[in-house]
């Protein structure tokens, strides 16, 4: 090491320097501690040790809505009336303009457009431990199913739902209420009916 004073070299076990006499101050080995905020305090010395670490959250499974198979057809339809109903009018009725009966035959999308915004109102949720059912636009419902007071799980389709590749997921709810909980009109119920009886399963161990 080096004198501070006379800047002469020394041996890294010198108290004292060989020229000038200096005494040469311990090196202290301090180890650095973060001081506590006043968060993390509050929050327990858990919280201080983990800081920025959230809280371990639900891992979902699926997430799905009612099929819009009806609706798509509702638009095809609509689009198709809308043509002939331009087309007649315009025949029938040339005294008035066309743009006329297009802002009318517009009106037939409504139909469709009711039903789309009715369906993706709808949310079924599977998470790790519970089934969520979110309902509502402005006043919205969620129903919480967890999967322990889940019974049995059946799925059920009518012919047409059959051909068409949907159908309604019934849950056999055990909990207070009781009763059976259908997620209705689903893309391919039996895979996701089971997914849910895979993860009762893995509850189950």
């Amino acid at each position: 090491m080096y004198c501070e004073k006379c800047g002469t070299e020394n041996s890294e076990t010198a108290k004292f320097c060989r020229k000038c006499g200096m005494a040469f101050e311990e090196v202290e080995t301090r180890v650095a501690v973060r001081k506590a905020t006043s968060t993390s305090l509050a929050q327990g010395p858990a919280s201080s040790a983990y800081a920025g670490v959230s809280h371990e959250e639900e891992a979902e499974i699926f997430s799905i809505s009612p099929t819009l198979l009806f609706v798509k057809a509702g638009y095809l339809l609509a689009a198709l009336g809308a043509l002939v109903f331009v087309a007649l009018c315009s025949a029938l009725f040339t005294s008035a303009p066309i743009w006329a009966w297009v802002l009318i035959a517009l009106c037939l999308f409504l139909v469709p457009a009711f039903y789309h915004l009715k369906q993706r109102l709808v949310r079924y949720t599977l998470t790790d431990t519970k089934v969520e059912i979110d309902q509502g636009l402005i006043a919205r419902t969620t129903q919480n199913i967890p999967i322990r007071r889940i019974q049995d799980v059946t799925v059920t389709t009518s012919i047409v739902q059959r051909l068409l590749g949907f159908g309604d997921l019934v849950i056999d709810n055990a909990s207070d209420q009781g009763g059976k909980i259908a997620l209705k009109n689903i893309n391919s119920p039996q895979k996701y009916a089971d997914m849910l009886l895979r993860q009762m399963r893995l509850l189950d161990k």
